[in-house]
């Protein structure tokens, strides 16, 4: 899924090219391009699909020119995951109707790579042997108020497997003191967004829970992969509801399982995640750019362009990130802002700053 605008990264994540085209953790490889790497460890080339913005199919296939056009799946409208992942489902259905599905978003973090990589085969074994939803649950390391969380069940007997459950529930993102009571708990894990399923099993799920979307995609399953599959998503897509896959499914299924895990994972969602993931000098700073010069400043997070130079004095706990023709310093704690200050540019300073 890389179709997000990443409005809580801005300036640097733009609507033109938003964060999953960016390289955010200078490593030299974008946020897309690292989780293509990530998968194609063990799932053929062809085998993936992206479903994006039709406005960024030309970054897509800049970024993975390995794909097949066909491999894009273009969105007209943003419609929320539900509609992305019927997208995708139906159109592998009508080349492979016993296909079993990873969905994954295009902008997460993983650093233990060869974990992730066993638990994502250990997924897939139980969902092609059994009916059932699955979704990946990251044991909790802070009461973190900006992830939604699972609630678990019992243990779930499979090959072996210790760190399998039932999904007893779902929870949107807690305020603190929830949050510290989640962790104490112990029955609650992050809700990582990561799904694994049969294509049967997802489908017969949109039929009986969003059986509106479910109809709208399923009357296209000759057209996908030909000339006239375009035009049918567009005038799907004008028709269709938007929104997310947990709500209209996840949260209502009764099939729904998690595994548990640890492999080093975060949404870098905000600056703020981006902050925690990345080195620190002995100030606690994280600096990108090559000439910025930083006196009396700490738990700062720096993102300059290397052609700027920039002297920064007597900050403490401050976003500092400019890109182009802007520039943006905010308290790390008042993140939460950033879509404000987006929308403010947007209506006095023009669309094409955001």
């Amino acid at each position: 899924m890389a179709g997000g605008v990443g409005s809580r990264f801005w300036p640097l994540s733009r609507q033109a090219k938003p964060k999953q085209f960016l390289d955010i953790l200078g490593t030299g490889r974008t946020l897309l391009q690292q989780t293509f790497d990530r998968f194609s460890a063990f799932i053929p080339d062809e085998n993936f699909m992206i479903v994006t913005s039709v406005r960024y199919k030309n970054l897509v296939m800049e970024q993975l020119p390995q794909l097949k056009k066909e491999q894009v799946l273009l969105e007209p409208l943003r419609r929320n995951t539900a509609p992305c992942v019927a997208y995708a489902a139906y159109k592998i259905k009508s080349v492979n109707p016993k296909a079993n599905l990873v969905v994954a978003p295009s902008d997460h973090l993983i650093i233990k790579e060869e974990e992730f990589i066993r638990h994502i085969k250990n997924g897939i074994e139980f969902v092609e042997a059994n009916n059932a939803l699955l979704t990946l649950g990251i044991k909790p390391s802070r009461p973190e108020t900006g992830y939604g969380y699972i609630q678990v069940k019992e243990k779930v007997s499979f090959n072996q497997l210790d760190n399998l459950y039932e999904v007893k529930t779902f929870t949107e993102k807690p305020n603190l003191d929830m949050a510290k009571i989640f962790l104490e708990s112990g029955e609650f894990f992050w809700n990582s967004g990561i799904f694994l399923w049969s294509l049967t099993s997802i489908i017969n799920a949109f039929e009986n829970f969003l059986p509106d979307v479910s109809s709208l995609f399923a009357k296209g399953i000759k057209l996908y992969n030909t000339e006239d599959e375009v035009h049918f998503i567009n005038k799907t897509y004008s028709e269709c509801q938007g929104i997310s896959i947990d709500y209209g499914i996840m949260e209502k299924a009764k099939n729904v399982f998690v595994l548990t895990a640890d492999f080093g994972w975060s949404d870098l969602g905000t600056w703020g995640s981006l902050y925690d993931n990345k080195e620190k000098d002995t100030n606690r700073n994280v600096i990108q750019g090559e000439n910025v010069l930083v006196y009396d400043s700490r738990n700062c997070i720096i993102n300059l362009s290397n052609e700027k130079v920039a002297v920064l004095q007597g900050l403490d706990g401050f976003i500092v990130a400019e890109s182009n023709d802007t520039l943006m310093i905010c308290r790390q704690e008042d993140e939460q802002q950033i879509k404000q200050f987006v929308t403010d540019v947007r209506i006095q300073k023009g669309e094409s700053l955001v």
